[in-house]
């Protein structure tokens, strides 16, 4: 109040000179709010800069640790982590402070990376056709990502929330490209998604039999079966999966 005071008193007693001092005031105000918006602006600027980076550096972290539990496992070296990804431990740390924060982020970048194919593919193809290709993209997930796969079953407690998140993001897209795919008779409704992914993954197991055993053409079987007689309903219900039998005619003795 004292400062608007002094303000109109130098305005009514000496007008000119009044004026002139408020312009000067209103200038110099201007320039300082000039240099205020400059700064912020910088600042900004470098804020975003320091973040890019950082998202390029946790890029880099979980891209190369990706590599490195595939080839692997888990346990891999986190300094030769860092070392392959072109960062410093401490920079590592920063973002993963512990191995299982790492191995948690690689298994959700990934398994997120499984469930945006989804809706792609169902953009592309008919539904049966983007089933199968999902499945297939499953099964190198599977077969090339065998550490995180055993890291998912380990039964750590640290990471023991990974199921759940598997579990949470896959069985509802799996779900809905069965149901689409069956909805158009190509292949045995009722199956459920969870019943599918166990499968598929059990199909990938290395066999200790003495033969190679290729997973994509073993799914591939699989896939057939599932297409097996979808477009049949038998007796009047709606497609279960169930197999029709012969009926057995009775001979009539003369």
């Amino acid at each position: 109040m004292d400062k608007i005071f002094r303000s109109r008193y130098i305005w009514n007693k000496f007008p000119l000179w009044g004026a002139e001092r408020c312009s000067a005031w209103r200038e110099a105000e201007l320039a300082d709010n000039d240099k205020k918006l400059k700064s912020a602006a910088t600042t900004r600027s470098a804020q975003r800069s320091v973040r890019a980076d950082a998202q390029r550096n946790i890029d880099s972290i979980l891209r190369t640790a990706a590599q490195s539990f595939a080839c692997s496992g888990v346990d891999v070296s986190v300094r030769e982590i860092a070392e392959s990804a072109g960062v410093g431990v401490g920079t590592l740390y920063r973002h993963f402070p512990t191995r299982s924060d790492l191995v948690v982020a690689v298994f959700r970048k990934e398994v997120d990376a499984c469930v945006d194919t989804a809706p792609v593919l169902a953009a592309n193809y008919s539904p049966v056709d983007a089933l199968a290709r999902w499945v297939a993209h499953y099964v190198d997930f599977i077969v090339t990502r065998r550490g995180l796969a055993a890291a998912l079953n380990s039964g750590d407690p640290t990471l023991e929330g990974l199921p759940a998140y598997f579990h949470e993001r896959l069985w509802p897209v799996v779900q809905g490209l069965l149901d689409a795919a069956a909805a158009e008779g190509k292949i045995r409704a009722g199956v459920k998604s969870y019943e599918l992914l166990h499968a598929v993954a059990m199909l990938c197991v290395p066999s200790h039999c003495g033969e190679p055993i290729e997973p994509q053409r073993m799914v591939g079987v699989f896939m057939d079966g599932l297409r097996y007689r979808a477009d049949r309903d038998v007796e009047g219900h709606r497609r279960q999966g169930t197999v029709e039998r012969p009926v057995k005619k009775q001979l009539r003795v003369p």
